[in-house]
């Protein structure tokens, strides 16, 4: 996760890491009564609701706390599409729900944004619950392109609800999406001193402990058979525990767990896939292919079926057939376009550029890209906007920088520094210094080139070069530590593919 000057706005409280026992209260409930006589009994009105028996709500309709609550927790186990239907039910229960609305586009933005959802939710603002402000500002915020005062209201709402163990999972998965790992580990650990049996924790925690410094896999195998006895019908558990196989290097038993995950349930899209993820990275390019098949026949969601047709067309690419690879990223990049989907289409279009035949042809992509990301695009949130920048302008400084354009390279760091000043998003920051990484080491300045390079520890090619980096400079073992670390990051992306395969490396 990234750093930057901005580092410092992400001070959590200290007293939020020394927890103590913590249980909801129930929730309160309006009781009907009926006349006994003809005397008329005043009106009641309904009461205030509770979210999780905490946090007061400014609606007064049971079903709509029932259905906020049922979508935060299907949130909190990964089923996205169902986290958005239920949500979407509560706004339509009450049409004045901040939260509703807040959780809705929350939740959509691991799915298909929904930028109306959003906007709705931020004009409620005013009429919310003092403590319902604090998430919904939240909620809201960490989907603009300034993430600053998304940032505060964090920290106010762990400050109000320092033992909420729903709000210690949410901004703990943040943090670690925004790459702040330490972080996010301390309030997961800090959230299972609550509810040990949390599977919302649980879960994430197996891609903490591998993404930490150092990687610790037997933790992180350790979590998600935790989760598994948790949620023995739940086929997450097995997905999960697969990946962080695979990612391990043991990919029997990530098919395994896979196939484990399909058992429980048949239509289980992401062990479909990442059955033909496995199979492609253990060289089976027959089987991956009838593994993508399969997962293409069981998706409806537009999105989805993006992501698996990339994932076939990155197969050819494995077996060593890079010019088939790139017709079928053209055809798909064609597709994309037609259906006027931006999120989609920014993931093939980097995808192809990365994935060119020379350097030339990947930075006229990579232009191309940059144009198509600068101003606002329907169905994209500017959070993702950002980001979507930022990953594109940090492979056009790699490429620039490696290839003696330093002008190029320069002025890709300059966007990108004006991008990290202005988004406060510490991903933005990582890429920004990682990108001066690029161009300190195409000048020789490996000291500095270390430095920078490390800001950025989720990023294939970023660690391998610092690796290189760190071995120019004689620093032995730090090199066995980064190697280490690289090796944790095996996955089937275009960014592993160009960082392990040396014909690839040669050509970019």
């Amino acid at each position: 996760m990234q750093r930057f000057a901005a580092r410092f706005f992400l001070l959590i409280f200290p007293s939020l890491f020394s927890l103590g026992a913590w249980a909801q209260s129930p929730s309160t409930r309006l009781e009907e009564t009926s006349a006994r006589s003809s005397t008329k009994n005043p009106a009641v009105a309904p009461v205030p609701q509770q979210l999780f028996g905490s946090i007061l709500l400014s609606t007064r309709s049971e079903e709509t706390r029932k259905l906020l609550e049922v979508a935060w927790d299907k949130y909190e186990n990964a089923m996205y599409y169902e986290a958005v239907d239920l949500a979407k039910r509560a706004a339509e229960k009450d049409p004045k729900s901040p939260l509703a609305f807040a959780m809705l586009s929350f939740s959509a933005r691991r799915t298909t944004p929904d930028l109306a959802a959003l906007a709705k939710a931020e004009s409620l603002i005013p009429q919310a619950a003092p403590d319902e402000q604090l998430p919904v500002h939240w909620m809201t915020g960490v989907q603009e392109r300034n993430l600053l005062p998304a940032i505060m209201s964090m920290n106010d709402l762990l400050q109000r609800f320092p033992k909420d163990k729903h709000i210690l999972y949410f901004t703990a998965e943040w943090l670690f999406l925004q790459q702040d790992v330490e972080r996010a580990q301390s309030m997961m650990e800090n959230a299972l001193k609550l509810d040990s049996n949390f599977p919302a924790v649980l879960n994430p925690l197996g891609y903490v402990y591998v993404a930490a410094n150092p990687p610790q896999p037997a933790k992180a195998l350790a979590s998600l058979k935790h989760y598994a006895e948790v949620e023995p019908n739940n086929p997450n558990p097995q997905d999960s525990y697969a990946e962080i196989s695979r990612i391990s290097g043991d990919d029997s038993a990530a098919l395994e767990h896979y196939a484990a995950a399909l058992k429980i349930d048949p239509t289980f899209l992401n062990s479909q896939v990442g059955l033909g993820d496995t199979r492609a990275l253990m060289g089976d390019f027959a089987g991956a292919r009838k593994e993508y098949g399969r997962a293409l026949k069981m998706t409806t969601d537009p999105l989805d079926s993006f992501w698996i047709k990339q994932q076939k067309a990155l197969v050819p690419f494995w077996e060593g057939r890079p010019a088939e690879g790139r017709k079928e990223y053209d055809a798909l990049a064609e597709e994309a376009a037609k259906a006027r989907e931006p999120n989609s289409q920014f993931q093939i279009d980097l995808n192809r550029a990365m994935l060119a035949g020379d350097y030339r042809s990947e930075l006229q992509q990579l232009q191309s890209l940059s144009v198509f990301l600068a101003q606002p695009l329907p169905g994209m949130s500017e959070s993702d906007r950002s980001t979507n920048r930022a990953y594109t302008l940090r492979e056009r400084v790699r490429v620039a920088a490696l290839n003696g354009l330093t002008d190029g390279a320069q002025k890709g760091i300059s966007e990108l520094e004006q991008l990290a000043t202005s988004s406060r998003d510490l991903v933005v920051e990582d890429c920004y210094e990682s990108a001066r990484g690029y161009l300190s080491y195409a000048k020789g300045d490996y000291a500095t080139a270390a430095g920078e390079l490390s800001a950025d520890p989720r990023s294939p090619l970023a660690v391998q070069l610092l690796s290189v980096t760190q071995e120019k400079l004689g620093k032995s073992a730090a090199v066995q530590a980064t190697r280490d670390r690289l090796k944790y990051l095996r996955g089937p992306y275009v960014e592993w593919y160009l960082a392990s395969n040396s014909a690839a490396k040669a050509a970019n």
